[in-house]
């Protein structure tokens, strides 16, 4: 039997959520599997993907094939480097704590990459949220001071109208 990690479509529409799964080649491709190795959500920046390693690579040894994308999902989380390191370790280039210890390193150099990468999306988010608000008090600002010309525009042609009034009396009078 040919077996396939791929993944499985649930969430609504235009919501996707997918599970990492292991299922014949001949099954749906929402429909019977062997094993669920994990999540993917895509929706969330970065990417959320839950995935059990040991178990992918384990199929990963015995012949699944992944499809692209779970492909470059279990690379993501490192299946593909465990696997490369137990290669290694059956080939006697190292050992199984040598192994561990640089898989560990990996996945630590990993997680610092993805916190980074969360910093800086939360910061741009903060710079835009104040990059908007001084723009809406530059706004506010105009629209103040527009409305304090008009005001001042209103009492001074108003006092213009006075005074013409004024002199049109006086010339009334005079006659």
């Amino acid at each position: 039997m040919a077996t396939k990690i791929r993944l499985q479509r649930h969430g609504r529409k235009g919501k996707p959520f997918f599970h990492i799964v292991v299922a014949d080649s001949r099954a749906r491709r929402d429909g019977r599997f062997i094993e669920k190795l994990g999540t993917y959500n895509p929706i969330t920046n970065p990417a959320t993907v839950e995935l059990n390693v040991d178990s992918a690579v384990k199929w990963l040894l015995t012949g699944a094939e992944p499809t692209n994308t779970a492909k470059a999902l279990l690379s993501y989380k490192g299946a593909y480097m465990k696997k490369h390191l137990l290669g290694g370790v059956a080939k006697g280039a190292f050992s199984q704590e040598e192994a561990e210890t640089r898989f560990a390193a990996w996945l630590e150099s990993k997680d610092a990459k993805i916190q980074a990468k969360k910093d800086g999306l939360s910061a741009d988010a903060t710079a835009a949220k104040l990059a908007a608000l001084d723009a809406e008090k530059a706004v506010n600002a105009a629209r103040v001071k527009a409305a304090q010309e008009a005001e001042a525009a209103a009492q001074a042609e108003e006092t213009t109208v006075e005074e013409t009034e004024g002199t049109t009396e006086e010339v009334a009078t005079e006659e």
